[in-house]
């Protein structure tokens, strides 16, 4: 199965945040679509190996910000790309926060958007929340940046492996997962947070 195909499926990015036990922490998350209007309900699709997806279970709210074409990978990388139980995101960073004390984007973000959990399902891989839409508001004219931008456009390049050094391993960026062999499969996904084979960096021999 060429995996890339589901690149064809449109999708935004988004900065999920949420905070329980005195704790604020968020990520980065591509799933996200409108299910139902009256009330107005979303669903956000989260890994669930996130300490973001560990803290939505215990608050049941959470903030979502699509972020728009003016953000940068750094940004991404700061939310997407390292743990909350290792490092505090939030700390250095001056986030607005809505009316439950949620943060949210205040730049590079073209709307956010609050809610509150009614119903989960353990998906395997990513818990499913359906929430109703408590508050909403437009940021920005700027439009949303969307999953395929990201990966043409925002997402940098694999480095090409060292000539003299030999490949041992492959390591999830995202999640630190390890797959042994020389080789990674052009299809792999990842079985811990589910991102494909272009998410891998190479391990190389000491």
């Amino acid at each position: 199965m060429d995996n890339t195909a589901l690149y064809k499926l449109t999708y935004g990015v988004f900065m999920l945040a949420t905070q329980a036990d005195g704790v604020k922490n968020g990520c980065i998350t591509n799933t996200c679509i409108q299910v139902a209007n009256d009330p107005v309900r979303i669903a956000v699709s989260v890994i669930n190996t996130n300490y973001t997806c560990e803290l939505l279970k215990k608050s049941g709210v959470f903030t979502l910000s699509p972020l728009d074409n003016t953000c940068s990978y750094q940004t991404i990388a700061h939310f997407g790309m390292q743990s909350g139980r290792n490092v505090d995101k939030m700390a250095p960073l001056p986030l607005p926060v809505d009316g439950n004390g949620v943060p949210y984007m205040g730049w590079a973000s073209c709307a956010v958007i609050s809610a509150k959990v009614v119903s989960s399902e353990d998906l395997g891989t990513h818990t499913l929340f359906v929430a109703e839409v408590t508050d909403a508001k437009v940021l920005g004219d700027n439009p949303p940046l969307t999953y395929a931008d990201y990966h043409a456009k925002l997402k940098p390049k694999p480095e090409k492996p060292a000539e003299d050094k030999k490949i041992v391993a492959w390591k999830c960026k995202i999640c630190g997962y390890i797959y042994e062999g020389e080789t990674l499969p052009a299809d792999f996904v990842c079985p811990l947070c589910g991102h494909p084979a272009d998410d891998f960096e190479p391990v190389y021999e000491n």
